[in-house]
């Protein structure tokens, strides 16, 4: 088949839903013999039947149950046509395609993405996949920003630059019974109380993972683990409901406010970095050099805030 015909497909789609030719014939004002010889058209070019009799009325073959699963899917994509092109039409919509990697704490990624949250118009679809396969929608300019917790990997030919959004410490947190429990007269401080806690970790994807492994070696702390998440904020879920403590970067703790029930179980010295790796063209998306903007505004104000809390020592002469 060399195209496939639409409108004989429309037409298809119709008696379908009708259950009949003479009902779709009504439903789109056209004689029962048209619609009839456009659906016979589409059986031809298909090379085979996908409406046969039965009893008074029309059921659909196997093939035809698979040609009606295709044509749903794309007209009622296509009846959302209007709709979308009067909105782009009469408003002006300030569309950021955002890819999130696997090992990307979620929550921080929305603390990262505020600065451009309240943007009249916006419309934000974010992407979730493995990093190579968003850079690669990057180069393609199907994304404009890809958040990940790595930098951009040394590649000329993918035209990319990345800047460290941020680099926060991670801590602790867990449901009231367990932070409870490690509060208790008697339990061992933080952090070797986590041996004698359940524990959620971020899988092996995450940068993070490997930074909070080689703690708990410093401390020669053996975790109880039992869980694994990609997703930081499906971790925090099951955290609230009770499955046990687990480890979040600060950047994303204020989200932790939204699920009643988990509390502040310790701190750690563990960095988690968030990387915003960008092309040519991204980097002139006004929303993206906006986020760009802020964050960098923020860690000069962070590492100025440091250096007045702790100055350097002045050698005396």
């Amino acid at each position: 088949m060399s195209s496939l015909n639409y409108r004989h497909l429309h037409y298809f789609w119709v008696v379908a839903k009708e259950g009949g030719f003479a009902r779709a014939a009504d439903r789109l004002g056209m004689a029962v013999q048209t619609i009839s010889a456009q659906v016979r058209e589409l059986e031809r070019a298909l090379g085979h039947q996908l409406l046969k009799p039965e009893g008074r009325g029309l059921v659909l073959t196997e093939a035809g149950q698979a040609a009606f699963s295709r044509a749903e899917e794309i007209f009622q994509i296509g009846q959302l046509v209007p709709h979308e092109v009067h909105e782009a039409a009469t408003q002006r919509v300030q569309r950021l395609s955002v890819g999130l990697s696997d090992g990307l704490s979620k929550l921080a990624a929305h603390a990262l993405l505020a600065p451009v949250l309240d943007t009249p118009n916006l419309r934000l679809v974010c992407h979730e996949g493995e990093v190579d396969q968003l850079l690669g929608e990057l180069a393609l300019h199907h994304l404009d920003l890809v958040l990940t917790d790595q930098p951009a990997p040394v590649n000329p030919t993918l035209r990319i630059t990345s800047q460290l959004l941020a680099s926060t410490q991670v801590d602790w947190w867990g449901p009231a019974d367990l932070v409870a429990r490690a509060q208790r007269t008697g339990a061992r401080p933080f952090p070797y109380v986590l041996e004698d806690l359940p524990v959620l970790l971020p899988t092996r994807h995450a940068s993070l993972r490997a930074s909070i492994e080689r703690w708990f070696e410093q401390h020669h702390i053996r975790p109880q683990v039992v869980g694994e998440f990609e997703d930081s904020a499906l971790m925090s879920v099951f955290a609230a409901r009770g499955l046990g403590v687990f480890p979040v970067s600060r950047l994303g703790a204020d989200d932790l406010a939204l699920m009643s029930g988990l509390h502040l179980l310790g701190q750690t010295d563990v960095v988690e970095d968030v990387h915003g790796i960008y092309s040519r063209r991204g980097q002139n998306h006004p929303l993206v050099a906006k986020l760009l903007a802020s964050r960098r505004q923020g860690r000069a104000e962070t590492d100025s805030l440091e250096t007045s809390e702790f100055p350097a020592e002045v050698s005396a002469n």
